[in-house]
């Protein structure tokens, strides 16, 4: 299986940093549970997070079967990690920031204002704001995009590369064979975000050329973005700090709380399971629960109110 140049770069460095100074000398046959598992418990006393010491032993169990000629891993991970640190990362990844709709329509707003930048810049960042938060494309799908992937009339847009922010943005494969797909922007939000960028496109028409792109044609860097526009205008308006994945969690909200079909869920936002898809909503805010009890039991629940109020009296 290939993997990208930004995949092997992670690797490369969980190895370097995490695995080598302490067994890179150990004999495969030495690589068991009670090892990795004291391992693991000093690397965490030691403050590194559960995540990063889980992803370290992936990459280990990856190397370890590739030199193995059964392709097996000499230990599980499976039982490892405490039950309460378990339940810890859980909440804790419930809580990540995501951003709606409204919220982006603001941050947009506000960057089309913002001090610093020239014209172009500000409705170039607006617009990628907009489609971030309508579409639910990652940042790298999203700073891939060139003019014959995008349909205004049928209001699709096909995501058939990524931009590798690890090599200095050099546009390729996507993430996964599920990350290929074309994205129907039907509803109000997509609508509006297709119409914002087809008015900040105009009349080009190099069909080749990124959609989103630097002074010279070449990629844009996410870190380059949220430094000139997103983290200024979040401090501005007092929104967490988060970066573009914000968008794109908010966006799975949103279309799961408009009841979208699962698989088509699934495959809008080119997840390769389900439980991805269900872990992007995470805490879902209380006016959104408000809404969802509103759109579903109108005024019985006002009426309920009612003539539990009238029976007190």
């Amino acid at each position: 299986m290939r993997h990208r140049e930004s995949t092997r770069s992670t690797w490369e460095g969980r190895i370097k940093n995490h695995l080598e100074p302490d067994w890179k000398d150990v004999p495969l046959d030495l690589i068991t549970f009670d090892a990795v598992s004291e391992w693991a418990v000093k690397k965490r006393t030691g403050g590194l997070s559960w995540a990063s010491v889980k992803d370290s032993l992936r990459t280990m169990q990856r190397v370890i079967s590739a030199f193995r000629k059964d392709r097996k891993v000499p230990f599980s991970q499976r039982g490892l990690m405490p039950d309460r640190e378990k339940l810890r990362m859980k909440l804790q990844s419930r809580k990540k920031v995501s951003y709606s709709w409204n919220d982006a329509e603001k941050i947009a707003e506000h960057v089309r204002k913002l001090d610093g930048l020239g014209d172009s810049p500000r409705a170039q960042y607006a617009t990628l704001i907009l489609l971030a938060a309508a579409s639910g494309l990652r940042c790298s799908e999203l700073l891939a995009l060139r003019g014959n992937d995008l349909d205004f009339d049928g209001n699709t847009i096909i995501v058939d590369e990524a931009s590798d922010q690890r090599t200095s943005g050099k546009v390729g494969e996507c993430k996964n064979d599920a990350a290929y797909r074309t994205v129907l922007l039907a509803d109000a939000e997509g609508r509006k975000a297709m119409k914002s960028l087809k008015q900040f496109l105009g009349n080009a028409t190099d069909s080749d050329a990124l959609v989103f792109r630097s002074k010279r044609g070449g990629p844009l860097l996410e870190t380059t973005i949220l430094s000139q526009c997103l983290h200024p205008a979040l401090r501005a308006l007092g929104l967490p700090r988060s970066g573009f994945h914000a968008f794109r969690r908010g966006c799975n909200r949103r279309w799961e709380l408009a009841g979208l079909n699962p698989a088509v869920h699934r495959q809008m936002m080119g997840h390769s399971s389900e439980t991805m898809t269900r872990l992007y909503s995470g805490d879902i805010p209380l006016q959104d629960v408000a809404s969802a009890f509103s759109k579903t039991f109108g005024n019985q629940i006002d009426v309920l109110e009612t003539m539990e109020t009238e029976a007190a009296a």
